[in-house]
């Protein structure tokens, strides 16, 4: 405790240059725990979106089926297992005629009165033109021009392989941050698209409300949820390993400087050093003193970016982040046009722990060589 104490003094006396490794670091905090509270937010947020609107809690996909692959959709449909408390989903290529232009769509009809995920599909009965009622998102919305009353000629092979066609009306636009099942998508009842296909009680896969068991699926592949999800564990993973580039370089820089602290330090205090033999203190515990100077830079650092920090994270979680438009739209990812970013306990003690650690260790470097020092030469102002 006696070292603890000389340390803090020792940093206050020392002035503005403590104050102004301190600012570095506590910048350093911020930085940092601002950057990996973002990345969690957008896991957290981009997981909720994903499960609510298009994942479930898993899907159970035709043996053909490729999401990847639209020439896979041609043969991706056959009579469906029963399984338990599930959406049945039928996926067929379609075009559209939006002002005379010809648009490639993905058709998929799911149950009018499913309440699994989140699509506005109540609204798929509600037509009265005579037009086949469908909904889209608000990004093929923009993208197509369209507006909820519009009407447009789609047309669609049925299971002969015969083009058919037939007006289609917009009876509501939806707004979602999952990107793919809004752009390129249209949206029409199930019993619908497979009376105009001739696909009568098919689907394309299957959409889960629980976690399903092996042997539940009727020989189809099931995809858990954890398996869904991994693009966006991985894209946030990469992202994460790239911003790491910044706080390394950020972090290296902060200690750098307290590294240079520490030399200057030793440097013009050798007569204190030698003193401090002197009086009865081992060389080691003089290399102790030293080195919790160094450490208490990163607890003052720490406890500046606490003070700035905490309100500042506190309204940015609760009011979320503004994105600019360009950066999300069609990006074909998961992602909102607000970001609510995830300040956890772990993320702030971890990051905390981190650089203490690290500015201990790079005090610890220069503070050892006062172990080899003569006490009379110190006393002298001459280390050697």
């Amino acid at each position: 405790m006696l070292a603890l104490k000389l340390a803090f003094k020792n940093l206050m006396a020392a002035g503005l240059r403590s104050w102004l490794n301190a600012i570095v670091l506590a910048f350093a905090y911020l930085l940092i725990i601002f950057f990996n509270g973002l990345m969690d937010g957008w896991n957290a947020q981009g997981k909720k979106q994903s499960i609510g609107w298009e994942f479930g809690q898993g899907q159970v996909w035709h043996p053909e089926y490729d999401p990847y692959d639209p020439f896979s959709l041609e043969d991706a449909h056959d009579l469906f297992p029963e399984v338990s408390a599930s959406v049945p989903v039928l996926v067929r290529q379609a075009s559209i005629y939006p002002s005379g232009r010809m648009q490639s769509v993905l058709l998929k009809g799911i149950p009018a009165n499913q309440n699994l995920l989140e699509l506005p599909t109540h609204n798929l009965v509600a037509s009265n033109t005579g037009a086949i009622p469908v909904i889209i998102g608000e990004r093929m919305a923009s993208n197509s021009k369209l507006k909820v009353g519009d009407q447009l000629l789609m047309r669609w092979r049925d299971k002969n392989g015969t083009f058919d066609a037939q007006d289609i009306e917009i009876v509501s636009i939806f707004s979602t941050d999952v990107q793919s099942i809004d752009l390129g998508h249209v949206w029409i009842d199930l019993e619908r698209l497979q009376g105009l296909t001739g696909y009568t009680n098919q689907a394309t896969y299957l959409v889960s409300s629980t976690e399903l068991e092996e042997g539940e699926t009727g020989g189809w592949p099931h995809h858990t949820l954890g398996a869904l999800l991994k693009p966006l564990d991985d894209l946030i993973a990469t992202k994460k390993i790239s911003s790491s580039i910044m706080y390394i370089i950020l972090l290296g820089l902060a200690l750098l400087a307290i590294f240079d602290t520490q030399v200057l330090s030793i440097f013009k205090r050798q007569k204190e050093i030698g003193t401090y033999v002197a009086l009865g203190m081992t060389r080691w515990e003089v290399v102790r003193l030293f080195t919790f100077e160094g450490g208490a830079i990163s607890i003052l650092g720490a406890i500046m970016a606490a003070v700035i920090g905490t309100p500042l994270f506190y309204y940015l979680a609760k009011s979320g982040l503004q994105l600019p438009a360009a950066s999300t739209e069609n990006s074909g990812i998961t992602i909102g046009d607000v970001m609510y970013p995830v300040f956890g306990l772990g993320l702030v003690l971890g990051t905390v722990v981190i650089i203490v650690l690290t500015s201990t260790l790079v005090s610890f470097w220069p503070a050892k060589r006062i172990s080899k020092l003569d006490p009379t030469q110190a006393l002298k102002g001459k280390i050697q």
